[in-house]
């Protein structure tokens, strides 16, 4: 009889307590749960006649993202449709992992991710300061990357490890930070090829905030439609100081795949009336020579006119360096952000 009534009993708390978790959990997951986007369009006009086109007007970009929090986990799916629908790359999960954040010390991150090398790589568009990313960061950390790998926006499928170490100064900043992973190799939406893995991983020293000074390492390969395989054997260095002025410098290079290096540096002034300036200079070597050289010397200006809404124009000189001649040509744009 005592047997039979704390079965029933047990099975009458299981019938309570099983919807009152469930029902915190969503809760929590309300609470804890954001929907948003943004929007990038753009008029675009060069001098160049080697481009397809002379002037232009398109959408380059939306993105739609989910962000969610469960206990001592984070979520995030994020989709991207490019300007040209017509692209097989569009539309497209750019972003779909879950991370373990109980400690600053450790959070592991597994999934669809930003690749952990270079400074630029992990910022967001409205951040960076011009209207693209640095070459560098193009060719060398997954955009449109030297290898030949389909436009992976810096991303790729794998498990991260990373953390912030040694609390210092009177304001306790972390000294140290830490990323490292191990990767598919394929970029985004691709199974691997091979049994081969990318290796990836950066260490970030702050002595004092803002300034950030930086040290990146990629040994992986990537392996190509028809069945060729392309190493990778890339190293990064850099800084980044984000206070009223803003500059950020960085130089890799790739000792695989025939050799290539690139640099940027870029500076920005202060805000007035809701305006920046940011001067940029921007290289990129095939073949780690002058004469296999791209050069970019550009200005860009913004202004907020809304905490979700950005005018940017950008303007660069470009300078490509062939065995026999140099073509050069004037790049303008202007851009408009918008975000909700």
């Amino acid at each position: 009889m005592h047997i039979r009534l704390r079965v029933f009993l047990t099975s009458v708390l299981t019938l309570l307590v099983l919807p009152a978790t469930a029902q915190s959990i969503l809760e929590e997951a309300r609470q804890h749960t954001t929907f948003g986007g943004y929007v990038i369009s753009q008029v675009s006009a060069t001098d160049d006649a080697s481009a397809d086109k002379q002037v232009d007007m398109s959408l380059r970009l939306v993105r739609l993202y989910v962000d969610s929090r469960l206990g001592d986990f984070a979520f995030k799916l994020q989709a991207q449709i490019n300007g040209n629908t017509s692209s097989l790359a569009s539309p497209r999960i750019v972003d779909a992992w879950v991370e373990w954040q109980r400690w600053k010390a450790l959070r592991v991150k597994f999934g669809q991710m930003k690749r952990p090398f270079t400074f630029e790589n992990p910022m967001h568009p409205w951040l960076i300061g011009k209207g693209n990313y640095a070459q560098l960061t193009l060719k060398m950390a997954g955009f449109s990357d030297r290898t030949g790998e389909h436009a992976s926006n810096g991303r790729d499928f794998g498990l991260q490890l990373q953390g912030d170490l040694f609390p210092v100064g009177a304001d306790g900043h972390r000294l140290l930070h830490y990323q490292f992973g191990v990767f598919n190799g394929q970029g985004i939406n691709f199974a691997d090829k091979d049994t081969r893995k990318d290796f990836i991983g950066g260490v970030t020293v702050a002595p004092v905030e803002p300034l950030k000074i930086g040290a990146f390492a990629w040994r992986g390969n990537y392996v190509a439609t028809d069945g060729n395989s392309f190493d990778r054997r890339r190293l990064s260095f850099g800084l980044s100081y984000d206070g009223r002025w803003a500059a950020r410098a960085e130089y890799a290079v790739d000792n695989a795949c025939g050799k290539a290096d690139a640099w940027y540096a870029i500076v920005g002034t202060p805000s007035w009336h809701r305006t920046r300036l940011f001067l940029h200079y921007d290289v990129y070597r095939e073949a780690k020579t002058f004469d296999h050289a791209r050069s970019l010397y550009g200005l860009s200006a913004q202004h907020t006119l809304h905490p979700n809404l950005m005018l940017q124009f950008n303007y660069d000189y470009a300078v490509a360096a062939a065995a026999a001649a140099k073509r050069r040509s004037n790049n303008f744009d202007l851009q408009l952000y918008w975000r909700f």
